[in-house]
């Protein structure tokens, strides 16, 4: 049946936070300037791995497939959800609504496949140090990030193309933004291959990136371990937990959002915050994390502050 034999509409309503009154506009002003400080923050990573030669390394062009994948996720979901703070309306066009959701869904695959990519190369850096030249060659590098990006890709479109073959009967979505599970809600028919099709997508994804990162580190641990020499477990330390931080947060943000929705006496409003944490924690403590923890970026940018400011 047509969409317009249903009664349908291009838009679909999403769901809403209960704002009280006069809070529209504090929380409007405090998302805008925790959007501009996650954009400020992710090009100023950007670009200090771009314009400097110091950071022209393997380790860095993997890394900056990780502020663009932040600069994707909170773009695709803040502006819509601010715009309809602001507006007081919950309407989105239906075809916006799946770019949304392609989009995050794009997000949350690439943090963990851009993760596990650099835990690859932090064990050949620190377990193969001698060959790290000869392995993480440029083309190495170009094959790494593109194969991050192409899986993700395939995955989510595979995800997505799904959706194609079912025709749509409702317009209500629970959450405050568009995902698969939303969307699937939203259509007519046995969704079975769907879901199993989503399940399998999540396993792969966590399955790749959780071994490769689980064997990275449990390799960097043992040589840590079997090293004497104190430089070389303090650069283990200071190029790997970084990656750690932010995989365990992630991690946890996510779990906890899904168990929020396995139980019952959880409010609907605490689930939907919940869902928002995911894509506003990383690319605001990404960055962050990386500038603290990374000596080498750390010291770069305060060199390049002080050129600026002070001559």
């Amino acid at each position: 049946m047509s969409n317009e034999s249903l009664g349908l509409t291009p838009y679909v309503s999403l769901g809403t936070f209960v704002i009280p009154l006069g809070g529209k506009y504090p929380i409007f002003s405090a998302g805008v300037l925790i959007y501009a400080f996650c954009i400020f923050c992710n090009v100023t990573l950007m670009a200090v791995i771009v314009l400097r030669r110091n950071l022209h390394k393997p380790v860095y062009f993997i890394l900056l497939s990780l502020p663009l994948n932040d600069l994707m996720g909170i773009t695709a979901m803040l502006p819509k959800f601010l715009s309809g703070v602001l507006s007081e309306t919950n309407r989105i066009p239906y075809s916006l609504c799946v770019l949304q959701a392609f989009l995050l869904h794009m997000y949350g695959g690439g943090i963990l496949f851009i993760l596990a990519a650099m835990s690859f190369d932090r064990y050949v850096a620190i377990c193969m140090p001698l060959r790290y030249s000869a392995v993480m060659t440029p083309r190495t590098v170009v094959c790494i990030v593109a194969l991050v990006w192409a899986l993700d890709f395939v995955l989510i479109t595979l995800l997505f193309s799904l959706q194609s073959r079912l025709p749509r009967c409702r317009s209500v979505i629970t959450n405050v933004f568009c995902d698969n599970p939303s969307l699937l809600k939203l259509m007519c028919g046995n969704t079975s291959i769907n879901n199993i099709v989503g399940l399998f997508n999540t396993a792969i994804m966590q399955a790749v990136s959780v071994s490769v990162q689980a064997f990275s580190y449990v390799k960097i641990l043992i040589a840590c371990m079997v090293s004497r020499r104190t430089h070389a477990k303090k650069k283990a330390v200071n190029t790997c937990v970084a990656q750690l931080v932010i995989l365990i947060i992630f991690e946890i943000v996510g779990t906890f959002t899904i168990l929020s929705h396995r139980f019952q006496k959880v409010s609907g409003d605490l689930q939907k915050i919940m869902g928002v944490l995911i894509f506003l924690i990383s690319p605001l403590l990404n960055p962050l994390v990386y500038g603290l923890y990374t000596s080498e970026i750390r010291n770069t940018l305060l060199r390049f502050v002080r050129n600026r400011v002070f001559v």
